[in-house]
C-alpha cells in the first residue's frame, strides 16, 4: 500500500487553462473510479481531460502516489520531461518500494538526459540507471523495468554504467518472461557491435517468438532502414500491416510502422494510411499518444499537399493536448 501524502506540486497549467469544468469533479465518483478514468483517458490520448481529472482529486490519502504516477505518464506522453520527472519523483517518495514508480522515474529522467547538456546528461544518466536497477530489484519479474534497464545497459557508455555484458545478462532474465523482448535486446546488442548478420537473425527470432508479431516487424523494418536496405524495409512494413490487420489488439504497430517510414523519409502516403488506421483503431495506447499521431499525420498531409487536412489534424491534436509543443510549432 502506498503512503499518504500532501498536495501534489503539479497541474498549475491545468488551472491556468481553465480546464476544471464542473463535470470533472471527482466528488461525483470514487477516487479509484476517477483514477481508472484517468488511465483510460491516458491510453486514448486525452491528455487535457486526464490532467483535469487528476487536479480534481482530493489532495491526500492513500491514492496520491497513484495519481502522481499517472500525472507523470501524461506529462511524459506530452514530452514535458521536467514536470514528468517531478511527478514521478513525488510518487517514489510516497512509496519507495513501488517498482513501477521507479521504472517510470527512470524513463522520465532518461528523457531529460537525452535533451540535456553533456554534464547534466551524465548526472541524469546515472540517476536513470539507479532507478531502473531499483525497479528490477524490487520486482525481478517487472518486464517493462527489465526491458528498460537492458536497453540502458546496451545504449549507455560505461562511464554512466552501461555495458554489453550487463545487457546480455538482462536478456537471459527476459528469456523466462518475454522471449521476444529477450531477442530484441540481443538484436540491439549485436547491432551495436556492428554484427549485422546476428542482429538480423535476432530481430527475426523475436518475430518468431511473439504471439503478436506486428510490433516486432516494425523493429525489423527499422533495422533495415538503418542499413539502407529499403526493399527489405518495404517487405517488413507490409508484413507488419498484414499482422496488425489480423490482430486488432496491436494497433500500436500502425503507429510505429508509420514512424519507421517517417524516419527514413519513405512512402509518406503509406505512412499517412497507417496513422489513419491507428487513429481509427480501438487499441490506442500511451505508447503511441493519439495527439502525437495527429501531429505526425498533419506533417505528412502537408507534405502530400493537403493543407486543409493538415490543419484539421493539428486542431485535433490540440483538442486533446492544448499545449502540446510539437502541435503548436506546426506551420502551414
Amino acid at each position: 500500500m502506498r503512503a499518504t501524502g500532501g498536495a501534489a506540486p503539479l497541474l498549475t497549467r491545468v488551472l491556468a487553462a481553465g480546464l476544471l469544468a464542473a463535470p470533472l469533479a471527482a466528488s461525483a465518483q470514487s477516487v479509484p473510479q476517477t483514477l481508472a478514468q484517468v488511465n483510460q483517458d491516458l491510453q486514448s490520448g486525452q491528455a487535457d481531460k486526464a490532467l483535469a481529472l487528476l487536479q480534481s482529486l482530493p489532495q491526500g490519502g492513500a491514492s496520491v502516489g497513484d495519481a502522481q504516477n499517472l500525472a507523470c505518464r501524461v506529462l511524459y506522453a506530452e514530452q514535458v520531461w521536467d514536470q514528468a520527472a517531478t511527478e514521478c519523483q513525488q510518487a517514489v517518495k510516497l512509496d519507495a518500494q513501488n517498482s513501477v514508480d521507479h521504472d517510470w522515474l527512470g524513463r522520465a529522467v532518461g528523457a531529460k538526459a537525452s535533451h540535456a547538456s553533456f554534464l547534466t546528461a551524465y548526472s541524469l544518466g546515472k540517476q536513470a540507471r539507479t532507478e531502473f536497477e531499483t525497479a528490477v530489484k524490487l520486482n525481478p519479474k517487472n518486464q517493462d523495468a527489465l526491458v528498460d534497464v537492458g536497453n540502458f545497459y546496451q545504449q549507455a557508455p560505461g562511464i554512466v554504467g552501461g555495458g554489453t555484458d550487463k545487457a546480455q545478462a538482462i536478456a537471459t532474465l527476459l528469456d523466462k518472461i518475454s522471449p521476444e523482448q529477450a531477442q530484441l535486446l540481443r538484436a540491439n546488442i549485436a547491432e551495436g557491435q556492428k554484427d549485422y548478420v546476428t542482429a538480423e537473425k535476432d530481430f527475426k527470432a523475436a518475430i518468431a517468438a511473439s504471439a503478436h508479431p506486428a510490433e516486432e516487424w516494425t523493429n525489423l523494418a527499422s533495422f533495415y532502414g538503418r542499413r539502407s536496405r529499403f526493399a527489405d524495409l518495404d517487405s517488413a512494413i507490409q508484413s507488419c500491416e498484414t499482422a496488425a490487420e489480423k490482430d486488432p489488439a496491436i494497433g500500436l504497430a500502425f503507429f510505429d510502422g508509420a514512424g519507421v517510414l517517417i524516419d527514413v523519409k519513405r512512402n509518406p502516403a503509406l505512412a499517412a494510411k497507417m496513422l489513419g488506421e491507428y487513429i481509427a483503431s480501438s487499441s490506442k495506447t500511451e505508447d503511441g499518444p493519439l495527439f502525437e499521431a495527429h501531429v505526425r499525420l498533419a506533417t505528412l498531409k502537408k507534405q502530400l499537399g493537403d493543407i486543409a487536412g493538415a490543419q484539421s489534424e493539428r486542431a485535433a491534436a490540440l483538442a486533446l493536448a492544448h499545449d502540446y509543443k510539437p502541435a503548436l510549432g506546426l506551420k502551414f
